[in-house]
Formats: structure tokens, sequence, C-alpha cells
């Protein structure tokens, strides 16, 4: 892919084009290459000092991609002469001169001869990807400028001679994947804890790799998906898959590789490689070449040191003998594994470098067959069910540690029959594995089971013979007693000695049941201790007997019911206590509806205006324990005007309540002073804060005057009134006024506005549109619709508002219309 056809991508050196900023647009200077001068040179100098600088910057540009290819390209011959030195038993400068003469009679350049020189002797990983590539695209590998066994050797060479991940990641983009069609790569290094950890980065912007510089352990994106599937991932377009990866905001569609950075059956990291475009189906040659390339960065990152995360520390970790003296150290039973390979460095086995003392082999085996084995000759039946051997290769590989309680061991020794349970811990420390393998007694944790459920349950079990008169209790049955474990057990018959005077004909019953008509029975009784605690226990048993029908003996339980019988008495107290509480509380909210209602009416006596019509509706909440403070009022003053208001008060309850009958009077006593809506909403607003209790209140106050048909009106944190003219509803202006109460001293705006015939305005509490699920103005456009269509008379309005309002928040609501005629 050309850099024309993309350009802008992020690690495109694409070619500057820099613009004075003194010239307009279509004097822009472009530098262009070397071969064609720029446009706006004169005598073969840039007209401006900007042009010069451009071209200064083309030209060192230059030289360095040349001196960066050169020397590449150099280690590579170098190579190669050391080869033919080895080979022909000749000097370096023979050496040179051959390989001149051999590049000359084959027609090709020296690197490129270099190149087949070190193939044929090394016959790597890299030469195998080099021959198949070169056979499946011969002739579009001789139409190359740079043929591409001379582009894997480079990138190479160049990752073998790098210091850091970095310049791996710079070297194998542009000398291998480049030519690819990638625009970006990246090496993920993963630390033990399964995080990964961006090692290096080539095409990705520095804010984009600083972004993904560190990415959590259980995070799924492209890079965790190549680490978990171990033949690695080829997507054909991120959109498709939906996982997040680095550079995503500028490749949204492209297509990603990704593949598990490996060697020896260890995993290091992953190399994730970046299309601009979606990703067609590679061929095998392209694959065998990004794994070989994968390779590469895996020696890199066998000596990588983690600059940020979790953990600081080297990836290369104490070696196997320390991790036996660690093993040895131990409680548990423990093996140390170390990777066995075979000829071509691929992990087959691991072979059990040491046993310690306390492992127990299932199989009965002592521990010197045991030390030098490989694990499936010890245990063949581990890559079967058990999928031990598995669990062991995947810690090895991706260094994440493994837990497991309680593993199924059925069937791991071939021939030899097993049916046990084990608790398995597999971490990898370094080039080594440690295996911790319990083998659990089944007896023993049944019987370990069985302890714990007695101690949690406080329960004691006995045993008496009535022919020998033996007892036996257990542990915890002389705990529940009080008595120390020396003791001498409590026969059945003096029970009653040891239990409250009051519950003797309860265990005398208990007594007669079980041993004169042998039949299993219970009792409860309040067991008195000799330190002087008293517990409530409830005692179980079942009579035995013999082959001749005799009674033999008797065993039984006792369980401390201590806890569940004040239980018992403290939820009979609770609900005698809630029941009142409740009665309280119906009465209560009974008084603080009768309050509301006595004050604020649902519907109030219609007030004579000539040419006005006036209409109030006050709909309570639906739940009885949310009285609420919402207020209207529609009063003619003695001044002739109309007083129209709504309020809220915050909160609910009779507090409410109270405060909104003070603020309601008080604006009505106020009003009379002739003040404007202002004025009225100022003095409120002093009354709220310093006269009751500091409460808080929204509120809209107008004056209509029937004279003039107009309304002066202000507003405290309230919504604003709504207009209805003709066929048209709509809100009026949002006038500045802080509610009532937040502050000591607040200003509030006035407004006029000229009514005509047949308008009607209404004014409203929040509890007439206010929905959980929706914003304000989604429910007022909603409001606003209803409102349009208007039934002939005032009061159908109202009543339409309130049947089709939408509010689901069970608060008051309050409405006020006038209609002016």
């Amino acid at each position: 892919m050309s850099m024309s056809e993309h350009p802008g991508e992020p690690g495109q050196d694409a070619e500057p084009k820099l613009e004075s900023a003194a010239a307009p647009a279509s004097s822009s200077l472009s530098v262009t290459s070397a071969d064609s001068p720029p446009a706006d040179l004169v005598g073969g100098l840039p007209v401006s000092p900007v042009g010069r600088l451009a071209a200064t910057v083309e030209r060192l540009s230059r030289e360095v991609r040349a001196a960066q290819a050169e020397a590449e390209g150099r280690a590579l011959i170098e190579l190669a002469k050391g080869i033919l030195i080895e080979r022909l038993k000749c000097g370096p400068a023979q050496a040179a001169r051959q390989l001149a003469e051999l590049a000359e009679q084959a027609q090709v350049t020296a690197l490129e001869l270099a190149v087949d020189i070190i193939n044929q002797a090394a016959r790597d990983r890299m030469s195998e990807v080099t021959d198949a590539f070169l056979a499946a695209t011969r002739a579009a590998d001789e139409a190359e400028a740079e043929p591409v066994g001379v582009r894997l050797r480079a990138a190479e060479s160049g990752a073998l001679a790098a210091d850091d991940t970095q310049a791996v990641a710079d070297a194998l983009l542009e000398q291998a994947l480049r030519p690819l069609g990638a625009v970006a790569v990246a090496i993920w290094a993963v630390d033990s804890d399964g995080s990964l950890t961006l090692a290096g980065s080539a095409g990705f912007s520095p804010a984009e790799a600083t972004r993904w510089r560190y990415v959590p352990p259980d995070v799924v994106t492209v890079a965790r998906r190549g680490l978990t599937e171990r033949t690695g991932q080829w997507i054909t377009s991120l959109a498709e898959t939906g996982l997040p990866s680095i550079g995503l905001r500028h490749h949204p569609d492209g297509g990603r590789a990704a593949l598990p950075a490996g060697t020896g059956g260890r995993i290091h990291g992953v190399l994730e490689i970046a299309w601009p475009t979606p990703l067609a189906s590679q061929p095998p040659q392209i694959v065998r070449q990004v794994e070989a390339l994968a390779e590469l960065c895996a020696h890199t990152l066998e000596t990588y040191t983690l600059p940020y995360g979790p953990v600081q520390e080297p990836r290369v970790l104490p070696d196997a003998a320390e991790l036996m003296d660690l093993a040895d150290g131990l409680h548990d039973p423990a093996l140390v594994l170390v990777p066995h390979l075979d000829g071509a460095g691929n992990l087959v086995d691991f072979r059990i470098q040491h046993v310690n003392s306390r492992f127990l082999d299932p199989a009965g085996r002592p521990r010197t067959v045991m030390s030098g084995a490989l694990l499936l000759e010890a245990y063949p039946m581990a890559a079967g069910d058990s999928e031990l051997f598995q669990r062991v290769e995947r810690v090895y590989a991706t260094g994440e540690p493994f837990r497991a309680r309680r593993m199924n061991l059925t069937a791991l020794v071939d021939q030899v029959p097993l049916s046990a349970v084990a608790d398995i811990s597999i971490s990898r420390h370094g080039t080594a594995v440690l295996l911790i393998w319990r083998v659990e007694d089944e007896t023993a944790r049944l019987a370990s089971l069985l302890q714990h459920a007695q101690r949690l349950g406080r329960i004691g079990g006995f045993e008496e013979n009535l022919l020998t008169g033996e007892i036996t209790w257990n542990g915890q049955l002389f705990h529940l007693y009080g008595l120390p474990q020396a003791s001498t057990p409590v026969p059945l018959e003096e029970l009653a000695a040891h239990a409250h005077p009051d519950d003797g004909v309860a265990i005398r019953r208990f007594l007669r049941t079980l041993l004169h008509h042998r039949r299993p029975t219970s009792a409860d009784f309040r067991l008195q201790r000799p330190d002087g605690v008293t517990r409530h226990i409830r005692v179980v048993a079942e009579p035995v007997l013999d082959t001749d029908g005799r009674l033999s003996l008797v065993r039984g339980a006792c369980q401390d019911i201590s806890a569940q019988h004040w239980t018992e008495v403290a939820l009979a107290a609770t609900r005698d206590q809630l029941a009142h509480t409740e009665q309280q509380a119906t009465e209560r909210n009974r008084l603080t509806l009768q309050l509301q209602h006595a004050i604020m009416p649902p519907t109030q006596a219609p007030l004579h205006v000539p040419g006005l019509q006036v209409a109030v509706r006050y709909r309570p909440a639906e739940t009885e324990q949310l009285v609420g403070g919402d207020w209207y009022d529609a009063v003619v003053l003695p001044s002739r005007l109309v007083l129209l208001c709504v309020g809220d008060v915050a909160g609910h309850g009779i507090e409410a309540a109270t405060s909104m009958v003070v603020l309601r009077n008080a604006l009505r006593g106020l009003a009379v002073t002739g003040a404007g809506p202002g004025q009225l909403l100022s003095w409120l607003n002093i009354v709220a804060h310093h006269l009751t209790g500091a409460v808080t209140a929204t509120a809209v106050c107008g004056l209509y005057d029937p004279a003039q048909r107009t309304l002066r009106w202000a507003r405290a944190g309230h919504l604003p009134p709504v207009l209805v003219r003709d066929t048209e509803a709509a809100p009026l202006p949002l006038l500045k006024g802080m509610l009532l109460g937040a502050l000591p001293e607040a200003v509030y705006e006035e407004a006029e506005i000229q009514l005509a015939a047949d308008d009607t305005l209404l004014m409203y509490t929040d509890g007439l549109i206010e929905r959980r699920d929706r914003s304000v103005e989604e429910s007022l456009t909603q409001l606003l619709t209803t409102a349009r269509t208007a039934p002939s008379t005032l009061d159908q309005q109202l009543d339409r508002l309130l049947t089709y309002s939408k509010s689901d928040t069970d608060d008051d609501t309050c409405i006020v219309g006038i209609r002016v005629g």
C-alpha cells in the first residue's frame, strides 16, 4: 500500500508539505523528491527561508534513510563474508573479492548474494519463510526494488541488533511489514499476572501508545485474544469483532493480526499488526513470515524489564535450583518441573526435576523413582480427562498461575485404580514450574466436614449404653454443658438436675417416650451450666435395640438453640412494636391529610371577576405517606387585582405541609400592601429563610389587572406559566429568580404580558409533568401538546391536563388557570 493511498495515517512517512504563514494557500511551498526540483525555486535556490529549511530537512532525511539502509546491508554483507572466510579458509580481503565476483557472475547485487549465502548456511526459520515466499511470488519479487529475502534478513538483523523493543518494532515495520500493506505494529509483553505492557510500537501516535501502555488482566483485547488463542488471530475487520485495541480510532475498519511471541513453549508476549483496510485471507507464506517475525520478538522479550505496571521485576526469574530450595521449605507436597524440548526446540514434555519430601505419589511410587522422570511418562493419563498436562503447559507458556480446589484425579495413572481428588497449584518461576499437589484423604475430609458442621450448628453428640452404663460424648457436647473435657458425662436420668426446675415436666415426658415407649423423641429445656449461664437446648434421641429386642443403648444429639429462642422473642416484641407503629403512622397520615385538605381543598369556589374565568385543581400524592407541600392561591385583592400563585415546598410530611401553610398565608398578607410580584417574592424569601426553619421552596406569583387585561408576574426557581392562544401553547420567558429560602436576600425579575380575548394562562407545579425516565424539556413538550386542545370550559381543560398527565413520581399537583372573556 503506497503512502499516497492513506495520507495522514499515523506512522506513515508522508512527504512534508509546509505552508508559509505570510503567503496565501496557493503559494504554499511543497518539498518534492531530489529528482524533480521544487516548482518555486529560482536559479536553483528556494525563494523563502521556509523553503530553504524544508529543502534542507528533506535532504538530511534522505541521507539518514540511506545511511540506515546502508548500515543494515553492510551487516548482512559482513555476515556473508564471515561465512566465506570459514568455508574457503581465506582472509577478509579475499572473501570480499570472492563475494563481489560471485555477485557479478550471478548478475545480482552483493546484498542479494549475501542474503542467499546466509540462508544456505543457516537453514533456519527465516530461510524457510524466504524460500516459501519466493516460490509463491517469484514474479512479484523480481519486480521489486528490494527482494523479500533482503527485507526479511534486514528485519532480522535490525531486530537482533536493536537494544530495546521500540527499535525492534521500528525495524519490523519498515523492513518487513510495511511492504505487506501494514501501517503499524505493537509488541506486547505479558506479565505473570496476565497483564499486557506495550513494550514497543511503530506507526501509532505517541498519545495512542501512552493510552495503551498497560492493559490489566482479564481485559479482552485483540492482543489478549492472540495470547489466549495459541494459534494466533487474523481479524478481517475490527468493526466485526467489537474488540478494543490500540489505534482503533484511526483504523476502525482495518484488519489485525495478533500472534503469540514465544520460544520453547513459553510465551513472552504478543506481536500485533495493523492494516488500514479490511484484511483478506492471507496465503500460508505470509502467515509463516509473520510467525517468524513474532519469534524474533520473543528473543527480545526474554530479557525485557517492565517499565511500569503492577510488578517491577525482570522477566528472567530464579532458576530451577532456587525453586528446588523453595519447594523443600514448603509444608505441602510439591514438584519442580523443567521444560523438555525436542531437537527443533519445541516443547514436548516436562521433566520432574525435583520432588520434595512431603510429596505422595497417587500410585505409591518412591521419590527416587519420580525424580528425573518425564511428566507424561510418570502420569500418562495426565493429558486425558484430568487436563493436568494442559494446565502445566499453559502456565509455563503464559505465566498465569492456576489454582483448583478438589481437582479430580480419577484414572490419572494408567492401570492403577484411583478415585481421589487433590488441591492443585501451578505457578511459573523463571524457566521452571512449581506444581503443588495435595491428595485428600476422603475419610479424614468427611470427618473434618462433620466436625465443622457440628461446631457451626452448635451440636453435640452422645451415646449411652444402658447395659454397661458407659457414656460417650464428643467435645462439642462438653462445650455446651460448660464442662471440661476430663469431666464425667451426665447420664440421661440426671438430665433434670441440670435443667431449669420449670422444665422438669418436659424432660420427664421426653425420658418416658424414649426409655419406656422406645420411640425417637425430642424436647426443649433450659440448661443451667456450672458457670451460671443458662442456655436453651433442644435434645433429640433414638433408642437402639439388640437382636433380642431389648433396649441396649440410646444415641442422640443436643443443639444450642439460644440464638433462635431469643430471635423469636425479639421478633415477637418487634411485631408488637411494628403493629403499634403502623397504627400511629396511620393516625398521623390521616390527621395530616385532614389538615392539608382543610387548608388546600382539591377545588375552590369560583371567583367572580368580570371578563375572567378562574379555576384551580389540587391532586394529592397517590401514596398517603408522601403528603407534600404543593400549594396554590387565587384571590381578589382590595385593589381589585387578582393574586394568582402556585408553589412547592421541598420535602414531604407534616413539616412540609406546615411550611406550605406559612408561605401561602404570608403571601396573602403581603399582597395587600400593593407591591409587585417581584417585591412579594423577595419578602417571601425572607420569611422562608428566617421564619420557617430555613425551608426551601419554588413559586410563581402573578397579579392580573382585569381592566387592562395585563399580567405582571415573577418566578422563584419555578417553571414559568404556559400561555395558550388560539391553537398554540408556549411557556412564558424564563425570568431570573432563585428559589425561596436559599439565601437571606434575593432579587426577582418581573415581566408583564398583555392578554387577549380567549387567552388561557396556566400555572402548575412539577407534579403535573415530572417523570423519572425523561428530562423536564421532554415532559414540558408533552404538556404543551395536550394544552393546545382547549375544551369549551376552563374546568374541562384543567381536568383534561390531569387526566392525560404522564407523571410517575407520585408527587402533589396544583394547577391554577385563567381564561380571558
